[in-house]
């Protein structure tokens, strides 16, 4: 371990040596960015190759959309309902099961257009709206795929991304105030960052490393749920009566989901079946498993006993952490992140959930936003290929951590303002919270007229 440490910082000390304050170009994008790129930006656009399908990576990409499928559904929402109360499960189930299906429709209708048409630097344009101009022969997003394969698998990322939120504010929130939220900050906030990082706009352009969506994903729908959690207030008993899941075996499968899914969130975001797809797949085991053993060993220092709920939740925070960098680093880089993130995030969800005050039910800000953040910044770090990974030679690691620690900073000002404005209004219209006795009976009876298990 010693030996480790030492390799590790003679790394870091020949990569601040080589070039660290230079006033070079910014890093180069993700390989899914540049392929994704205009023909036109290329040095010679006559040398570059002509867009012609893959079968392969078309194959590739389709299956990734459906393991991102499996990620929300059944994935996150299991994840979500073993962690709540046995009298708001179904609630939860319904609560992702439907912003999945509601952000899926207005994906199509308007949310792909604004965030991969057009050239603006903050969003883009209408003029792919209805998914106007793309036929099955259609090759765009990627030279290899189909158009359609492409929006569907970035259609995948925006609703869970969105579905992500509803564990903060779980078990006394009304059903219609959800689906209403959803849509507005999906609109306002989710659609604007997709552009800036993924669709051409400011972030990317000003080099942004994010490979899968750490701040995209993660640190926008983390921040988004911490504000749910201030602005809706506690849970009645919150505090005095023990808020305890009610199947950690639902969780357990939840989350297996998820590391499943994630496989095709992460090596999916290499955007073919290559060697980047490879790297982000391995990546994504070694950091996830990591950071699983890391959590459990601060957890039993910690508490005495290492949990089931610990091992779930430090899975969730390595793959969390890894998303921005999968295609991006070494695979001792992966490992370093797994093992680093996990000690951040069990503060999150104690130290700091108490420092806050805020109800967040199920630690999407502590999971998912710290993790996000710490895996935004770490990027910036072990994106050097004196630390194993995939930046160029004359890689300026100085000036990469500037850039992330800016996109995250543009990231939580955009989420906190879009989703404070976003809950008042639906609060305004429709009333954020069930009523008082409603939530004492649970919302599967009061708000679906069902119950998740009968005696």
């Amino acid at each position: 371990m010693k030996k480790f440490f030492a390799i590790l910082m003679a790394s870091l000390a020949l990569s601040f040596a080589g070039g660290v304050y230079a006033d070079e170009k910014p890093a180069e994008a993700p390989a899914a960015e540049v392929a994704a790129a205009p023909a036109a930006e290329a040095p010679a656009a006559a040398e570059a190759p002509a867009p012609e399908l893959s079968a392969g990576d078309t194959a590739w990409m389709l299956t990734s959309t459906m393991l991102v499928i499996l990620m929300t559904i059944p994935g996150l929402a299991l994840f979500y309902g073993g962690l709540a109360r046995s009298k708001n499960m179904l609630s939860v189930l319904m609560q992702v099961f439907v912003v999945f299906s509601l952000i899926s429709v207005l994906w199509v209708i308007y949310g792909y257009s604004l965030a991969f048409g057009g050239a603006g630097d903050y969003i883009g344009g209408f003029e792919k709206a209805m998914l106007a101009g793309i036929t099955p022969d259609t090759l765009g997003g990627l030279p290899t795929i189909p158009e359609f394969v492409f929006v569907a698998f970035q259609g995948t990322f925006a609703a869970i991304t969105t579905a992500l939120i509803v564990g903060a504010f779980a078990e006394r929130i009304k059903f219609s105030a959800v689906l209403l939220f959803s849509a507005l900050w999906f609109t306002f906030s989710y659609l604007p960052m997709a552009h800036m990082v993924w669709g051409g706009g400011i972030l990317g352009q000003d080099g942004a490393l994010d490979f899968a969506g750490g701040t995209v994903v993660h640190i926008n729908a983390g921040i988004a749920g911490l504000v749910g959690a201030y602005v809706l207030g506690k849970r009645v008993g919150y505090g005095k009566e023990a808020f305890m899941p009610h199947s950690l075996t639902m969780t357990m499968i939840g989350a297996s989901l998820l590391w499943v899914g994630w496989f095709g969130f992460n090596a999916g975001s290499a955007g073919a079946a290559n060697g980047v797809a490879g790297l982000a797949f391995v990546n994504t085991v070694v950091a996830t498993a990591a950071a699983v053993l890391s959590w459990l060993l601060f957890e039993a220092l910690i508490k005495g006993k290492a949990s089931m709920l610990g091992a779930a939740s430090g899975a969730v925070a390595g793959l969390v952490a890894i998303t921005p960098a999968a295609g991006l680093v070494g695979v001792g880089g992966a490992l370093v992140m797994g093992i680093i993130v996990s000690p951040v995030c069990l503060w999150g969800v104690s130290g700091l959930k108490k420092m806050l005050g805020a109800d967040d039910a199920f630690d999407v800000f502590g999971v998912h936003g710290l993790g996000g953040i710490v895996g935004a910044i770490l990027t910036g770090v072990f994106h050097a290929p004196g630390l194993g990974g995939m930046g160029p030679a004359d890689f300026a690691m100085a000036h990469q951590l500037v850039v992330q620690v800016k996109s995250v900073a543009i990231t939580l000002v955009l989420s906190g303002i879009v989703s404070f404005i976003a809950y008042k209004l639906v609060d305004m219209f429709l009333g954020l919270r069930v009523a008082e006795d409603e939530e004492r009976e649970g919302l599967d009876i009061t708000s679906h007229g069902e119950s998740a298990y009968h005696n």
